[in-house]
């Protein structure tokens, strides 16, 4: 186990990064389709594909999801992914062709670094080339989707920190795998569960007036991956209560200016024919979204505590 979201069976990661434009493209593939969920909870969210994964829609796999910077500009990227996926016969089988199905979500990470410079095709093809070869633990911090990622900008971004890619798992009773992986780029501050302290936020602004700052440059987008075997209804629920991690560690969480979405992965198996009653599928189901939040809390303290200094802005590991 390396404490990633690569523990669960069938997932692969792969990054693309810009460090001179601080900016890059994240993509989590699933090896074979995965049944998918969404909430969307920020107020100003840049997504793709959120609609397909309502409970009412047909389709039910997924297979891949794409976390990017480059706000809507950088949504592109996932057509990259959609090529690269093309290319292997990987998709929804339509009859004529088999298509695709990527979920994706940006980050605004625009004013750091290149404004101009963002994730394209190219980025989301080739992070799916580097997921082929990406073996051991999983690479976090400046890398990949959150390498413009910063924190604490309740001031500004004059006052801001890094942050970053994280990500965690856990594993729970009878071989159950959840896992996280987030870019984290919170207009607030990163709380440690344990201490309650301050990891990474606003620096020191006293004197200092928010009036005029530009609040826009914000949102945190996850993934929650899992062998567990879910409906599109229950992956939905899973994605909806992985947001309390956000709302543990990140004060405020959810603001008008962050695009907070979580979304859910479920890789297990879908024709093993299981049945439960309605009371053990809503404990299964509750089981799951509990460690979905712990393990989504995790990974966003990891984000910001792995993350390096970039373009001048401190991370939490340069301050200690």
């Amino acid at each position: 186990m390396f404490d990633d979201i690569t523990d669960v069976p069938g997932i692969r990661v792969g990054h693309d990064t810009n460090l001179e434009a601080g900016t890059g493209c994240t993509v989590v593939l699933c090896e074979t389709p995965a049944v998918g969920g969404v909430d969307v909870r920020g107020g100003a969210p840049a997504t793709r594909e959120t609609d397909l994964l309502h409970p009412l829609c047909m389709v039910d796999e997924v297979n891949a999801v794409l976390l990017t910077g480059g706000s809507a500009f950088g949504l592109d990227a996932a057509s990259g992914v959609v090529r690269y996926l093309e290319e292997r016969g990987v998709g929804y089988d339509t009859g004529v062709v088999r298509v695709p199905i990527v979920p994706a979500a940006a980050i605004f990470d625009l004013p750091f670094g290149s404004a101009t410079i963002r994730p394209d095709s190219a980025s989301g093809y080739q992070a799916c080339k580097s997921a082929e070869t990406a073996t051991g633990p999983l690479e976090q911090g400046t890398i990949g989707g959150g390498t413009g990622a910063t924190v604490g900008k309740m001031l500004g971004p004059d006052f801001a920190m890094k942050g970053g890619v994280g990500s965690a798992s856990q594993e729970l009773i009878g071989g159950i795998i959840v896992g996280a992986i987030v870019l984290v780029n919170a207009l607030g501050d990163i709380i440690d569960l344990q201490t309650q302290q301050v990891v990474a936020g606003t620096r020191n602004a006293a004197g200092k007036s928010s009036a005029t700052n530009n609040p826009f440059g914000n949102t945190t987008i996850a993934v929650i991956a899992t062998n567990a075997t879910l409906t599109k209804a229950e992956a939905t629920k899973v994605a909806q209560m992985a947001h309390d991690g956000m709302a543990h560690v990140i004060r405020p969480a959810h603001t008008m200016f962050d695009g907070d979405t979580v979304f859910t992965l479920a890789l297990g198996d879908k024709t093993s024919g299981i049945q439960h009653d309605t009371a053990t599928a809503a404990q299964h189901v509750s089981t799951l979204g509990a460690a979905a939040a712990h393990t989504l809390a995790r990974a966003i303290v990891k984000a910001v505590r792995q993350a390096s200094e970039l373009h001048n802005i401190p991370a939490a590991s340069s301050l200690l």
